[in-house]
């Protein structure tokens, strides 16, 4: 199997404070990773560094193969933070050109193409927003612009998804439905790596389970996390799985 992620003995610091702390994991192509802690466990962080947005005091990281550092194929990586769902609506921009934007990469100096165009019209069926296209995005709720900047990694034809708490300030039916279509991406081959507060989510939609507290508690399958301790463990505090039924 091809890896999309490793990590060996990654550590790095707020200047004292330590945030991730001898990290080692490897993520396959593929994988649906949920990664889970307690607030301020050092998961966001983790996540930057995986994509090389922080470069670690100690290590080694590496992106489909390459040193993250050396990795120059972006358009391969979609990051959507919980900030873009927060605020990401301040564009004064359309929804077609959010996710126009994910083709610049491959036209490089050169105009945009009928098939550049065609291929952004694939990702907004995709994510089921096509009749929003020229909607400003920031006229969207925060579902819907997450279904956007979801557009545009894939019309970056993106390899690997990363999403940071994806859902907050999302109603429940839309974060439904949002689950169901990455489900339906990681289905096709894309790499997920979500991080989610909620436990019970993270069980039932990722196959495999980080769980973080500064350092490492588990990383396996999510059967195998169910049955650990590593709830407990870094959260200090007996934890519980809640499962949801959709």
């Amino acid at each position: 199997m091809t890896r999309a992620v490793r990590l060996e003995d990654v550590t790095f610091a707020y200047g004292d404070q330590p945030a991730v702390k001898d990290v080692s994991l490897t993520i396959q192509e593929g994988d649906f990773l949920g990664l889970v802690g307690p607030n301020g466990s050092g998961k966001t962080t983790l996540l930057h560094l995986m994509l090389g947005l922080h470069t670690p005091d100690s290590g080694s990281i590496e992106l489909f193969g390459q040193p993250v550092d050396e990795f120059d194929a972006g358009e391969r990586i979609g990051y959507v933070s919980q900030q873009a769902t927060n605020r990401g609506g301040t564009m004064p921009v359309t929804v077609r050109e959010v996710v126009t934007m994910g083709r610049f990469p491959h036209a490089g100096h050169a105009r945009l193409t009928a098939a550049d165009h065609e291929i952004v019209d694939d990702a907004l069926e995709t994510v089921g927003i096509p009749h929003l296209t020229e909607r400003r995005i920031n006229q969207l709720s925060g579902g819907q612009r997450q279904r956007a900047y979801i557009a545009r990694a894939l019309a970056s034809e993106a390899d690997l998804l990363a999403l940071d708490e994806p859902t907050v300030g999302v109603d429940a039916q839309s974060r439904d439905a949002f689950y169901r279509l990455l489900d339906s991406l990681n289905e096709s081959g894309i790499t997920i790596i979500l991080i989610e507060h909620d436990i019970g989510v993270v069980t039932d939609r990722a196959d495999h389970v980080a769980c973080i507290n500064t350092e490492l508690y588990h990383h396996g399958d999510t059967e195998s996390f169910v049955e650990s301790d590593a709830l407990t463990e870094a959260y200090g505090a007996t934890g519980q799985v809640v499962h949801h039924h959709h």
